[in-house]
């Protein structure tokens, strides 16, 4: 499948949709940390056989986390990091590829960085 390059325009558009998944990601990205001290022992008993709520629960958070990310990265972009809530989007700038940078918690787009570097590298478009 050939790459596809976003405009400012079209990742911003974009995001109006991605935005409330991001928000559900990091949500269960949180919940999913705050358990695990509760999920630990039960991880780390090897003579259980882990059928407890709190793992059937941290085991569903997981399965939804995962569809939360494909169904972000399916508009196109890239999630980069899900504890921050980071996303690139392919793109062309003065004719070489770069990626749009959005951050949760930003309005829009507004930052840019090149492909082999990363989140703290984001120069202002």
């Amino acid at each position: 499948m050939p790459a596809r390059y976003f405009s400012v325009t079209e990742a911003n558009e974009i995001l109006t949709e991605v935005k409330p998944l991001m928000a559900e990601l990091l949500e269960r990205r949180a919940k999913v940390v705050r358990s695990r001290q509760d999920v630990a022992p039960i991880l780390g008993d090897l003579t259980s056989n882990m059928g407890s709520h709190e793992a059937t629960v941290i085991a569903h958070d997981f399965a939804v986390i995962e569809e939360l990310i494909q169904r972000i990265q399916a508009y196109g972009c890239q999630v980069k990091d899900m504890n921050v809530g980071l996303l690139d989007f392919l793109s062309q700038r003065n004719g070489r590829e770069v990626y749009l940078c959005w951050r949760y918690g930003e309005e829009q787009i507004e930052y840019y960085h090149e492909l082999h570097s990363g989140y703290n590298s984001r120069r202002h478009l």
